[in-house]
């Protein structure tokens, strides 16, 4: 959201943080974030002739109220009301940004939510066929359209993702799936930059279960040499790591400009969702990827792979060694940590030379969400009576 608003101030774009008098923020709004260039009202204050809002999965959070089960509206449905009340519904257009890398069909989704509930591989295949035979298919099928509001004629719904996903856009065609979002405001990365004769790693350590992993992962480094330090950024203490004064958890807010310098220093960064990681990737140099695990033992399973997987199948087509793909998929799923940091610290195989993830899987504007939402927002001003057609125009090309 921060990076969208910060793209949109830096085309000429007047930026505005709306909130109806006496309604606090949703909780982590105001969190320590580096704000793009904006203004924060209580009220609309009509300058231009049409609006473009941009919210996080516009059919959960902005969402009018409705009828039934779960029909609450989104904790921005009043503003949202309030803004097509002040320029009309043809005169606002509402871009919602999906998920990084979500986009699976029905089907997809339906396998992984049984696999990532426990279900072992063996028996997916079988419970897959039930499922699909009791109607769950065509349930979360019915579900996810209604959730995401895709009936909305003036809301433009983007999927970030490296690759698209046909069978999700012929199942959704609504859905416009575009090239990640830039992180933006980069650090010149400084690889392997010497503090008193060792090298330093980071880790960005956010889901619950990097304590699951994190001793295995501080044993193989003790064993490294030149020396690695390890930094972990966690919101949590690790309880548990072995004894290894080359270990510094930082818990205690960082300003955002020092943590980019030191990110951008590291030799090696792990990573974890979606914005780290593709920071790691605009960066460049060697990573890691962990967004937390399930279960434990040989049921350990990872938790929301689909970014690394998709990462790990442009790599494929990138040419990516076996080997190093090997070891950037068990990493995600907590397996052979020891092994993997290891090699990675030795820049063993693969990791002597690591790959630039860098491709163009669509076309221009397409190709950057960044750009595209700056495209839509000229579009807009050009016909700022007509946004519906900006969106089906928008859709149709994504389709093409």
């Amino acid at each position: 959201m921060l990076r969208a608003g910060r793209r949109l101030a830096e085309a000429g774009f007047r930026t505005v943080l709306y909130r109806r008098p006496g309604r606090p923020l949703p909780p982590s709004v105001d969190g320590p974030w580096e704000w793009p260039r904006h203004e924060r009202a209580d009220r609309i204050d009509r300058r231009g002739e049409a609006a473009l809002t941009v919210a996080p999965m516009w059919g959960v959070s902005a969402a009018p109220g409705r009828p039934g089960r779960l029909g609450r509206g989104g904790p921005w449905e009043l503003e949202v009301r309030d803004i097509e009340a002040a320029y009309g519904a043809e005169r606002t257009l509402h871009v919602s940004l999906e998920e990084f890398a979500r986009t699976r069909s029905s089907l997809e989704e339906t396998r992984e939510r049984l696999r990532e509930g426990g279900v072992p591989s063996r028996l997916l295949g079988e419970r897959l066929r039930a499922e699909r035979s009791a109607g769950e298919v065509e349930a979360f099928h019915a579900a996810y359209r209604e959730f995401r509001a895709f009936d909305r004629p003036n809301v433009l719904h983007l999927f970030a993702t490296f690759r698209p996903n046909a069978r999700f856009g012929a199942e959704f065609p609504e859905a416009v799936q575009v090239g990640p979002l830039r992180p933006g405001r980069p650090v010149s990365p400084a690889h392997g930059r010497r503090r008193g004769g060792t090298r330093e790693w980071v880790w960005y350590a956010s889901p619950a279960s990097a304590g699951a992993i994190a001793p295995e992962v501080v044993r193989a480094l003790r064993a490294a040499r030149p020396p690695v330090r390890l930094a972990i950024r966690s919101p949590r203490p690790l309880p548990d790591l072995p004894a290894s004064g080359s270990v510094r958890i930082l818990t205690d807010p960082m300003p955002a400009p020092r943590w980019r310098r030191r990110f951008g220093a590291a030799e090696l960064r792990i990573v974890t969702g979606s914005r780290t990681l593709l920071e790691a990737i605009e960066l460049g140099g060697p990573f890691l990827y962990f967004n937390g695990v399930l279960g434990s033992g040989n049921r350990r399973r990872g938790h929301r792979p689909e970014k690394i997987q998709a990462l790990l199948e442009e790599a494929r087509r990138l040419g990516v060694s076996r080997a190093l793909r090997r070891d950037l998929a068990d990493f995600a799923r907590g397996r052979r940590i020891t092994d993997v940091v290891a090699r990675a610290a030795r820049r063993a195989d693969g990791w002597r030379k690591f790959p630039t993830f860098r491709t163009r899987a669509f076309p221009p504007p397409y190709d950057e969400a960044g750009d595209l939402l700056v495209a839509v927002a000229r579009r807009l001003a050009r016909s700022p009576g007509d946004a519906p057609g900006v969106v089906a125009r928008v859709r149709a090309d994504s389709q093409a």
